[in-house]
């Protein structure tokens, strides 16, 4: 299958088949695809939390709003968090980075205002979804994007102290009675002449 064919049959799963276990060197994959997501200067601001315990995907759950049964159905949560303590994640770059990536960086930030600072790292997670919800469908898995948490519950839930949660990715196998599923409701975007300009 070819990626266009990849990304015409990948949908959003709404619900999930929770008996069917993910295959652990899927997982695996997973894990090291996310390592690899390309970011602005390769500065990888991020956390990526996978979460399997039942007891801390319940927990996660409560603080999930209208997200909650998907938490708790799929055999895999992945948590993207951003380094939120810039004091914390200044001794990361200048530890695990070139020097040129750390002056690079230290160009960057000095140059903006942090609330800026700390919205351009939040946008290179984004980048991070969109590689993992395209990787779950080449494993064969289902996958939802989700935004609708309460990242300070969930920061909490998970212990996290100089990283914050931004939004989650339930991965799973889609129920067959999933109503999200392309055979009942197909696929629907916006045209390629209204989103697309050749010149």
């Amino acid at each position: 299958m070819n990626i266009l064919e990849l990304i015409q049959k990948r949908y959003t799963a709404k619900k999930y088949n929770p008996n069917k276990i993910i295959p652990q060197e899927k997982i695996e994959d997973l894990k090291e695809i996310l390592r690899l997501t390309p970011s602005s200067i390769n500065i990888q601001p991020w956390k990526f939390t996978f979460v399997q315990n039942t007891e801390i995907k319940a927990q996660l759950a409560t603080a999930s709003k209208h997200n909650q049964e998907r938490v708790n159905q799929a055999q895999l949560i992945v948590v993207f968090s951003v380094a939120d303590d810039l004091d914390a994640f200044q001794t990361v770059v200048e530890n695990e980075f070139p020097q040129f990536r750390v002056d690079w960086y230290n160009q960057i930030k000095a140059s903006m205002p942090e609330s800026n600072l700390k919205v351009w790292l939040s946008n290179q997670v984004y980048i991070a979804l969109g590689v993992g919800l395209t990787a779950s469908a080449a494993l064969g898995l289902d996958a939802t994007p989700m935004e609708g948490i309460e990242p300070d519950k969930y920061q909490t839930i998970l212990n996290m102290t100089t990283y914050k949660p931004l939004f989650a990715m339930a991965v799973g196998y889609g129920a067959e009675d999933d109503l999200n599923r392309l055979e009942t409701t197909p696929k629907s975007r916006r045209t390629q002449e209204s989103v697309i300009e050749t010149i």
